[in-house]
Protein backbone atom coordinates (compact mmCIF):
# COMPACT_ATOMS: atom_id res chain seq x y z
CA UNK A 1 0.00 0.00 0.00
CA UNK A 2 1.12 3.55 -0.83
CA UNK A 3 0.38 7.07 0.83
CA UNK A 4 -2.66 7.36 -0.98
CA UNK A 5 -3.78 4.20 -0.19
CA UNK A 6 -3.44 4.30 3.91
CA UNK A 7 -5.22 8.06 3.34
CA UNK A 8 -8.48 6.78 1.67
CA UNK A 9 -8.48 4.21 4.81
CA UNK A 10 -8.27 6.55 7.26
CA UNK A 11 -11.10 8.46 5.48
CA UNK A 12 -13.18 5.38 4.91
CA UNK A 13 -12.56 4.23 9.09
CA UNK A 14 -12.01 7.06 11.18
CA UNK A 15 -13.80 10.04 12.49
CA UNK A 16 -13.06 13.02 10.80
CA UNK A 17 -12.12 15.06 13.74
CA UNK A 18 -7.87 16.08 12.68
CA UNK A 19 -6.89 18.83 9.85
CA UNK A 20 -4.40 16.65 8.74
CA UNK A 21 -0.80 17.08 6.90
CA UNK A 22 -0.30 15.17 3.77
CA UNK A 23 2.09 13.23 5.40
CA UNK A 24 1.99 9.48 7.05
CA UNK A 25 4.85 9.22 9.24
CA UNK A 26 6.56 5.95 9.98
CA UNK A 27 9.64 6.41 12.06
CA UNK A 28 11.41 8.58 14.69
CA UNK A 29 15.38 9.23 16.07
CA UNK A 30 16.05 12.17 18.12
CA UNK A 31 14.98 15.38 16.60
CA UNK A 32 14.23 13.02 12.98
CA UNK A 33 11.17 11.81 11.65
CA UNK A 34 10.29 9.92 8.33
CA UNK A 35 7.84 9.31 6.00
CA UNK A 36 6.29 6.36 3.77
CA UNK A 37 8.59 7.33 1.21
CA UNK A 38 11.76 8.06 2.61
CA UNK A 39 11.62 11.58 3.01
CA UNK A 40 13.31 12.64 6.17
CA UNK A 41 11.54 15.89 8.48
CA UNK A 42 13.08 17.78 11.18
CA UNK A 43 10.62 18.16 14.00
CA UNK A 44 10.00 21.39 15.34
CA UNK A 45 6.81 20.50 17.05
CA UNK A 46 7.60 16.71 19.12
CA UNK A 47 4.36 15.48 18.63
CA UNK A 48 2.65 18.88 20.30
CA UNK A 49 5.55 19.06 22.95
CA UNK A 50 5.33 15.16 24.11
CA UNK A 51 8.39 14.03 22.65
CA UNK A 52 10.52 15.47 25.06
CA UNK A 53 13.66 13.17 25.14
CA UNK A 54 13.32 13.09 21.32
CA UNK A 55 12.20 10.16 19.21
CA UNK A 56 12.49 6.60 20.27
CA UNK A 57 15.42 7.58 23.09
CA UNK A 58 17.00 4.14 23.76
CA UNK A 59 17.00 4.67 27.25
CA UNK A 60 12.94 4.99 27.23
CA UNK A 61 12.61 2.39 25.18
CA UNK A 62 14.71 -0.11 26.75
CA UNK A 63 13.09 0.66 29.98
CA UNK A 64 9.50 0.16 28.25
CA UNK A 65 10.51 -3.25 26.77
CA UNK A 66 11.63 -4.71 30.27
CA UNK A 67 8.90 -3.56 32.15
CA UNK A 68 6.43 -4.78 29.54
CA UNK A 69 8.19 -8.14 29.82
CA UNK A 70 7.44 -7.95 33.57
CA UNK A 71 4.18 -5.92 34.74
CA UNK A 72 1.75 -4.26 32.04
CA UNK A 73 -1.16 -3.48 34.17
CA UNK A 74 -2.58 -3.65 37.64
CA UNK A 75 -5.37 -1.43 38.58
CA UNK A 76 -4.72 1.40 41.11
CA UNK A 77 -6.42 -0.72 43.86
CA UNK A 78 -2.70 -2.03 44.39
CA UNK A 79 0.99 -0.23 44.56
CA UNK A 80 3.18 -0.60 42.10
CA UNK A 81 7.14 0.22 42.50
CA UNK A 82 7.07 2.73 39.05
CA UNK A 83 4.30 4.62 40.31
CA UNK A 84 5.73 4.98 43.80
CA UNK A 85 9.12 6.15 42.20
CA UNK A 86 7.75 8.64 40.22
CA UNK A 87 5.52 10.46 42.55
CA UNK A 88 8.63 10.54 45.01
CA UNK A 89 10.74 12.05 41.92
CA UNK A 90 8.25 14.54 40.79
CA UNK A 91 8.04 16.01 44.73
CA UNK A 92 11.32 16.07 44.74
CA UNK A 93 11.70 18.44 41.51
CA UNK A 94 8.74 20.81 42.54
CA UNK A 95 6.84 22.73 45.18
CA UNK A 96 4.36 19.79 46.00
CA UNK A 97 3.63 17.67 48.38
CA UNK A 98 1.91 14.67 46.53
CA UNK A 99 0.84 13.43 43.11
CA UNK A 100 -2.04 11.85 41.41
CA UNK A 101 -1.81 10.68 37.92
CA UNK A 102 -3.91 10.72 34.91
CA UNK A 103 -3.92 9.59 31.05
CA UNK A 104 -3.61 13.33 29.62
CA UNK A 105 -3.18 16.75 29.75
CA UNK A 106 -7.02 17.31 29.75
CA UNK A 107 -7.92 14.34 32.25
CA UNK A 108 -5.10 15.70 34.45
CA UNK A 109 -6.71 19.43 34.31
CA UNK A 110 -10.27 17.92 35.24
CA UNK A 111 -8.97 16.29 38.28
CA UNK A 112 -7.24 19.72 39.13
CA UNK A 113 -10.60 21.41 39.28
CA UNK A 114 -11.90 18.79 41.19
CA UNK A 115 -9.56 18.63 43.75
CA UNK A 116 -10.03 22.66 44.08
CA UNK A 117 -13.59 22.22 44.03
CA UNK A 118 -13.18 19.52 46.91
CA UNK A 119 -11.23 21.99 49.11
CA UNK A 120 -12.68 24.56 48.58
CA UNK A 121 -16.29 23.41 49.09
CA UNK A 122 -14.58 21.46 52.39
CA UNK A 123 -12.14 24.31 54.00
CA UNK A 124 -14.18 27.69 52.79
CA UNK A 125 -17.75 26.90 52.36
CA UNK A 126 -20.50 24.96 50.43
CA UNK A 127 -20.88 27.93 47.34
CA UNK A 128 -17.00 27.68 46.75
CA UNK A 129 -17.41 26.10 43.45
CA UNK A 130 -16.24 28.74 40.90
CA UNK A 131 -12.91 28.58 38.86
CA UNK A 132 -11.44 31.55 36.85
CA UNK A 133 -9.83 31.03 34.18
CA UNK A 134 -8.54 33.45 31.04
CA UNK A 135 -9.72 33.81 27.88
CA UNK A 136 -7.54 32.06 25.10
CA UNK A 137 -6.99 29.54 27.32
CA UNK A 138 -6.99 26.12 26.49
CA UNK A 139 -6.85 23.27 29.18
CA UNK A 140 -8.47 20.35 27.42
CA UNK A 141 -11.30 18.98 25.28
CA UNK A 142 -13.29 16.91 27.85
CA UNK A 143 -16.86 18.67 28.10
CA UNK A 144 -15.64 20.15 31.03
CA UNK A 145 -12.16 21.65 30.10
CA UNK A 146 -13.75 22.96 27.35
CA UNK A 147 -15.50 25.20 29.25
CA UNK A 148 -12.95 26.00 31.60
CA UNK A 149 -10.96 27.07 28.18
CA UNK A 150 -11.34 30.63 27.57
CA UNK A 151 -12.31 30.24 23.62
CA UNK A 152 -15.88 30.43 23.09
CA UNK A 153 -15.89 29.48 19.25
CA UNK A 154 -14.65 25.95 20.34
CA UNK A 155 -17.49 26.06 23.04
CA UNK A 156 -20.34 27.32 20.92
CA UNK A 157 -20.68 23.58 18.96
CA UNK A 158 -21.22 21.66 22.14
CA UNK A 159 -23.52 24.27 23.95
CA UNK A 160 -24.87 23.86 26.68
CA UNK A 161 -21.42 24.56 28.44
CA UNK A 162 -21.21 22.52 32.25
CA UNK A 163 -21.36 25.43 34.44
CA UNK A 164 -18.79 27.24 36.94
CA UNK A 165 -15.90 29.00 34.74
CA UNK A 166 -15.83 32.54 34.32
CA UNK A 167 -13.35 33.94 31.85
CA UNK A 168 -11.12 37.05 32.04
CA UNK A 169 -8.43 38.77 30.02
CA UNK A 170 -5.11 37.76 30.63
CA UNK A 171 -2.53 39.81 32.19
CA UNK A 172 -5.37 41.75 33.29
CA UNK A 173 -5.19 41.72 37.09
CA UNK A 174 -7.95 44.61 37.75
CA UNK A 175 -10.37 42.44 35.58
CA UNK A 176 -9.47 39.19 37.29
CA UNK A 177 -10.15 40.91 40.98
CA UNK A 178 -13.75 42.31 38.90
CA UNK A 179 -14.76 38.84 38.33
CA UNK A 180 -14.56 37.37 41.94
CA UNK A 181 -17.60 36.75 43.61
CA UNK A 182 -18.93 35.13 46.59
CA UNK A 183 -18.75 31.54 44.90
CA UNK A 184 -15.35 32.22 43.49
CA UNK A 185 -12.86 28.89 44.72
CA UNK A 186 -9.47 29.23 42.41
CA UNK A 187 -7.71 30.77 39.44
CA UNK A 188 -6.35 28.52 37.25
CA UNK A 189 -3.65 29.62 34.37
CA UNK A 190 -1.58 28.47 31.61
CA UNK A 191 1.78 30.60 32.83
CA UNK A 192 2.26 30.79 29.17
CA UNK A 193 -0.87 29.90 26.89
CA UNK A 194 0.04 27.08 24.27
CA UNK A 195 -2.74 26.79 22.00
CA UNK A 196 -4.17 30.42 22.07
CA UNK A 197 -1.31 31.37 20.55
CA UNK A 198 1.80 31.30 23.22
CA UNK A 199 0.90 34.65 25.04
CA UNK A 200 3.30 34.41 28.22
CA UNK A 201 1.57 35.78 31.46
CA UNK A 202 3.06 38.88 32.92
CA UNK A 203 5.66 38.82 35.57
CA UNK A 204 4.04 41.14 37.87
CA UNK A 205 0.59 39.70 36.75
CA UNK A 206 1.30 36.17 38.24
CA UNK A 207 2.61 37.51 41.27
CA UNK A 208 -0.17 39.97 42.28
CA UNK A 209 -2.27 36.43 41.14
CA UNK A 210 -0.61 34.86 43.98
CA UNK A 211 -0.61 37.15 46.61
CA UNK A 212 -4.61 38.21 45.85
CA UNK A 213 -5.16 34.17 46.27
CA UNK A 214 -3.45 34.08 49.51
CA UNK A 215 -5.30 37.33 50.74
CA UNK A 216 -8.50 35.69 49.30
CA UNK A 217 -8.20 31.96 50.37
CA UNK A 218 -8.41 31.26 46.61
CA UNK A 219 -6.26 28.19 45.66
CA UNK A 220 -4.27 28.88 42.19
CA UNK A 221 -4.05 26.20 39.65
CA UNK A 222 -1.32 26.08 37.41
CA UNK A 223 -2.39 24.45 33.66
CA UNK A 224 1.66 23.08 32.89
CA UNK A 225 0.62 20.49 30.68
CA UNK A 226 2.57 22.03 27.66
CA UNK A 227 4.98 24.79 30.11
CA UNK A 228 6.19 21.67 32.46
CA UNK A 229 9.13 19.53 32.02
CA UNK A 230 11.81 21.44 31.02
CA UNK A 231 9.71 23.31 28.15
CA UNK A 232 10.49 27.21 28.83
CA UNK A 233 14.05 26.31 29.99
CA UNK A 234 12.89 26.09 33.84
CA UNK A 235 11.51 22.18 34.74
CA UNK A 236 8.43 23.90 35.48
CA UNK A 237 7.22 27.24 34.28
CA UNK A 238 6.19 28.70 37.67
CA UNK A 239 9.72 29.22 38.40
CA UNK A 240 10.53 32.35 36.10
CA UNK A 241 7.72 33.81 38.36
CA UNK A 242 9.18 33.45 41.72
CA UNK A 243 5.93 32.15 43.25
CA UNK A 244 4.43 28.67 44.06
CA UNK A 245 1.04 27.28 42.93
CA UNK A 246 -1.05 25.34 45.35
CA UNK A 247 -1.24 22.71 42.61
CA UNK A 248 -0.40 22.30 39.24
CA UNK A 249 -1.36 20.04 35.97
CA UNK A 250 1.54 18.09 33.91
CA UNK A 251 1.27 15.86 30.60
CA UNK A 252 2.91 16.50 27.63
CA UNK A 253 6.87 15.81 28.00
CA UNK A 254 6.23 14.26 31.29
CA UNK A 255 6.62 10.17 29.55
CA UNK A 256 9.05 10.37 26.92
CA UNK A 257 6.50 10.28 24.24
CA UNK A 258 4.25 7.62 25.84
CA UNK A 259 0.74 9.09 27.21
CA UNK A 260 0.54 10.04 30.87
CA UNK A 261 -0.54 13.27 33.25
CA UNK A 262 0.04 14.30 36.51
CA UNK A 263 -1.33 16.62 39.24
CA UNK A 264 1.02 17.59 41.78
CA UNK A 265 -0.65 19.60 44.58
CA UNK A 266 0.78 20.85 48.73
CA UNK A 267 -0.10 18.21 50.67
CA UNK A 268 -2.88 20.73 53.09
CA UNK A 269 -4.35 21.31 49.33
CA UNK A 270 -4.53 17.06 48.50
CA UNK A 271 -5.66 16.00 51.76
CA UNK A 272 -9.08 17.24 50.51
CA UNK A 273 -9.45 14.17 48.40
CA UNK A 274 -10.67 11.17 49.83
CA UNK A 275 -10.65 7.56 48.89
CA UNK A 276 -13.78 7.29 46.14
CA UNK A 277 -13.35 10.86 45.14
CA UNK A 278 -11.23 10.70 42.16
CA UNK A 279 -9.38 7.99 40.19
CA UNK A 280 -8.44 6.32 36.92
CA UNK A 281 -8.25 3.03 35.59
CA UNK A 282 -5.23 3.59 33.12
CA UNK A 283 -3.50 6.56 34.79
CA UNK A 284 -0.60 6.00 36.83
CA UNK A 285 0.08 2.60 35.09
CA UNK A 286 3.50 0.58 35.35
CA UNK A 287 4.58 0.89 31.98
CA UNK A 288 3.68 4.77 31.77
CA UNK A 289 5.37 5.53 34.75
CA UNK A 290 8.42 3.78 33.96
CA UNK A 291 8.37 5.82 30.50
CA UNK A 292 8.44 9.25 32.46
CA UNK A 293 10.83 7.95 35.15
CA UNK A 294 12.98 7.10 32.31
CA UNK A 295 12.56 10.49 30.27
CA UNK A 296 13.18 12.32 33.92
CA UNK A 297 16.76 11.07 34.26
CA UNK A 298 17.56 11.62 30.44
CA UNK A 299 16.30 15.06 30.86
CA UNK A 300 18.72 15.44 34.24
CA UNK A 301 21.32 13.25 33.06
CA UNK A 302 21.76 15.12 29.04
CA UNK A 303 21.01 18.57 30.72
CA UNK A 304 18.53 18.94 28.74
CA UNK A 305 16.13 21.71 31.07
CA UNK A 306 19.70 23.76 30.72
CA UNK A 307 19.58 22.89 26.97
CA UNK A 308 16.07 24.15 26.55
CA UNK A 309 16.97 27.93 27.82
CA UNK A 310 20.40 27.81 25.50
CA UNK A 311 18.72 26.77 22.14
CA UNK A 312 15.65 29.03 23.17
CA UNK A 313 17.71 31.94 23.24
CA UNK A 314 19.54 31.42 19.71
CA UNK A 315 16.11 30.92 18.03
CA UNK A 316 14.81 33.97 19.51
CA UNK A 317 18.04 35.98 18.67
CA UNK A 318 18.06 34.22 14.83
CA UNK A 319 13.84 35.36 15.03
CA UNK A 320 14.84 39.04 15.90
CA UNK A 321 17.59 39.27 13.29
CA UNK A 322 15.18 37.93 10.88
CA UNK A 323 12.33 40.15 11.90
CA UNK A 324 14.03 42.86 10.26
CA UNK A 325 13.67 42.14 7.06
CA UNK A 326 10.59 39.64 7.48
CA UNK A 327 7.00 41.00 8.52
CA UNK A 328 6.98 39.52 11.60
CA UNK A 329 4.65 41.39 13.96
CA UNK A 330 6.22 39.59 17.43
CA UNK A 331 7.97 37.32 19.08
CA UNK A 332 6.92 35.66 22.19
CA UNK A 333 7.71 31.96 24.15
CA UNK A 334 10.34 31.03 26.69
CA UNK A 335 12.82 28.33 26.06
CA UNK A 336 11.75 25.64 23.41
CA UNK A 337 7.82 27.10 23.15
CA UNK A 338 8.10 30.41 21.10
CA UNK A 339 5.19 31.93 18.95
CA UNK A 340 5.89 33.64 15.91
CA UNK A 341 2.53 36.22 15.01
CA UNK A 342 3.08 37.49 11.18
CA UNK A 343 2.12 40.34 10.19
CA UNK A 344 -0.11 39.01 7.13
CA UNK A 345 -2.59 35.85 7.56
CA UNK A 346 0.04 33.17 5.97
CA UNK A 347 0.82 30.88 8.97
CA UNK A 348 -0.67 27.55 6.83
CA UNK A 349 1.21 28.49 4.05
CA UNK A 350 4.43 29.04 5.74
CA UNK A 351 3.62 25.32 7.74
CA UNK A 352 3.20 23.65 3.89
CA UNK A 353 6.13 25.30 2.41
CA UNK A 354 8.16 24.04 5.66
CA UNK A 355 6.98 21.03 5.22
CA UNK A 356 7.58 20.57 1.55
CA UNK A 357 11.80 21.62 2.78
CA UNK A 358 11.69 19.16 5.73
CA UNK A 359 10.98 20.72 8.39
CA UNK A 360 7.58 20.74 10.79
CA UNK A 361 6.13 23.40 12.77
CA UNK A 362 2.60 24.39 13.66
CA UNK A 363 0.10 27.34 12.85
CA UNK A 364 -1.95 28.33 15.52
CA UNK A 365 -4.64 30.21 13.34
CA UNK A 366 -3.63 32.38 10.43
CA UNK A 367 -0.69 34.09 11.56
CA UNK A 368 0.65 32.46 14.53
CA UNK A 369 3.40 29.94 14.21
CA UNK A 370 4.41 27.59 17.10
CA UNK A 371 7.89 26.22 17.90
CA UNK A 372 7.81 23.34 19.76
CA UNK A 373 11.12 21.59 19.25
CA UNK A 374 12.16 18.55 21.27
CA UNK A 375 14.41 19.69 24.33
CA UNK A 376 17.08 17.68 23.03
CA UNK A 377 17.25 20.11 19.48
CA UNK A 378 21.28 20.71 18.49
CA UNK A 379 22.42 23.87 17.43
CA UNK A 380 22.67 22.42 13.61
CA UNK A 381 19.74 21.55 14.03
CA UNK A 382 18.49 24.79 14.57
CA UNK A 383 20.37 26.12 12.26
CA UNK A 384 18.68 24.44 9.81
CA UNK A 385 15.25 24.83 10.68
CA UNK A 386 16.19 28.36 10.85
CA UNK A 387 16.83 28.46 7.25
CA UNK A 388 14.17 26.65 6.06
CA UNK A 389 11.47 28.78 8.41
CA UNK A 390 13.54 31.87 6.59
CA UNK A 391 12.86 30.77 3.45
CA UNK A 392 9.91 29.61 3.68
CA UNK A 393 8.34 33.37 5.21
CA UNK A 394 10.24 35.24 2.67
CA UNK A 395 8.94 33.57 -0.27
Amino acid sequence: MDFEDYVKKDSQYHIDTYTRLPVLLIKGKGCTLWDINGKSYLDFLSGIGVTSVGHCHPTVVNAVKSQMEQLVHVSNLFYTIPQIKLAEKLVSISFGDKCFFANSGAEANEGAVKLARKYSKTFRGEDKYEIITAYRSFHGRTMKMLAASGQPEKQKPFEPMPIGFKHVPLNDFKALKGAITDKTGAVMLEPIQGEGGVYPCNLKYLQDVRRFCDEKGFLLILDEVQTGIGRTGRMFAYEHFGIEPDIISLAKGLGGGLPIGAIIAKDEVAKAFEPGDHGSTFGGGPVACTAALAALKIIEDEELVENSEKMGEIILEKLQKMSKKIPIKEIRGKGLMIGIELEQEMAKEVVSKCLNDGLIVNNIGSKIIRLLPPLCITKDEVNMAMKILEKALTN
